[in-house]
């Protein structure tokens, strides 16, 4: 089986790290220093439990990859699209792309049934690139649990989790997505088929939603934003506002919100990844955590004016900080 990872950086770096010590072909597609690292010393893993070195291919350049079984993009889902026609050297007609980015996926509403099949949301690909490029047909849906830091180049340190599930748009348990998850289980990630992946995407989502903006506007960790007595109304709002823009879609939503703030507040003093991008002035991932269920929420007739209040707000405090430009 032949895996390339797209944005081999702490996660991607983790998840290929795995798959490679377990046997599979694997080809990190990086960049910088972190890719020069890799090709001099190899990828070093420091896992629980564990320290291992591993030699896969490295490149900047998706055709040096050439056609793959599954692609996995693990970059930011902003920049998603405007790297999906970079893909094609490594798409053959069959090829699996995994989207295991934050935020909604371009092919939400692909294989969803009902009123809305086939809708794109601009939120998250406004100009449709992803949709032209990759095409919903080869995605799969994936939601990444682990955490996990680049403690220096080529150097990856996981500190939790390894709970990887992904899922068919449609549900099936096609032959596919069962190689998939029976090479990554080999590989040591808790990778079970799920039926319905877009329950798990909107389980994580819903505390991005709230706690992702709050932290950029704030500067406080999980830690505090789940435990501010004065913030718990804003945050009961935002979590409330989501949860019912997802029953509007059918989710069925298996813990309630006070458990959904006490799991963030159990991850400790963490920045999110939104607070990280803005203190290292990179491009935040706001549309599509926020904006794709503002979006949703509009489509469906679902008020949300308090996300719609903390996106304007975190869309600004990024703006100001040059780490966003309007689509």
């Amino acid at each position: 089986m032949k895996i390339a990872i797209f944005g081999a950086g702490a996660i991607g770096g983790y998840l290929g790290a795995k798959l490679a010590k377990a046997g599979v072909d694997v080809t990190l597609i990086a960049r910088g220093p972190h890719l020069a690292a890799i090709k001099a010393n190899g990828l070093i893993l420091q896992t629980l439990g564990e320290s291992f070195t591993v030699r896969p291919a490295a490149t900047d350049d998706p055709a040096q990859a050439g056609a793959q079984d599954f692609v996995f993009l693990t970059i930011k889902s902003n920049s998603a699209p405007a790297i999906a026609a970079t893909l094609k050297p490594m798409l053959r007609g069959d090829t699996g792309v995994v989207t295991a980015m934050n935020g909604l996926p371009f092919w939400y509403f692909h294989k969803q049934g009902g009123p809305h099949e086939g809708r794109r949301l601009q939120a998250v690909d406004p100009h449709d690139l992803m949709w032209s490029h990759i095409g919903p047909e080869r995605a799969i849906g994936c939601v990444l649990d682990p955490a996990a830091t680049i403690q220096a180049p080529g150097i990856i340190r996981h500190t939790y989790s390894d709970r990887v599930p992904i899922g068919e748009p449609d549900g099936s348990r096609s032959d596919r997505i069962q190689a998939l998850s029976k090479a990554m289980i080999a590989a040591g990630l808790k990778a079970p088929v799920r039926p319905r992946i877009r329950t798990d995407i909107w389980i994580k989502l819903w505390g991005n939603v709230c706690f992702n903006p709050l932290s950029a506007l704030t500067g406080a960790t999980l830690d505090v934003l789940a435990t501010d007595k004065e913030l718990a109304p804003l945050v009961m709002a935002l979590m409330s506002e989501a949860r019912s823009v997802g029953e509007a879609l059918g989710i069925d939503f298996l813990i309630d919100t006070q458990k959904r703030i006490a799991g963030a507040a159990d991850a400790g003093a963490h920045k999110t990844s939104m607070l990280q991008d803005l203190e290292s002035g990179r491009p935040m991932e706001i549309d599509p955590i926020v904006g794709a269920v503002v979006e949703i929420g509009r489509m469906l007739n679902v008020p949300t004016p308090t996300i719609d209040i903390v996106l304007a707000l975190v869309r600004r405090r990024a703006i100001e900080a040059g780490c966003y430009k309007p689509s």
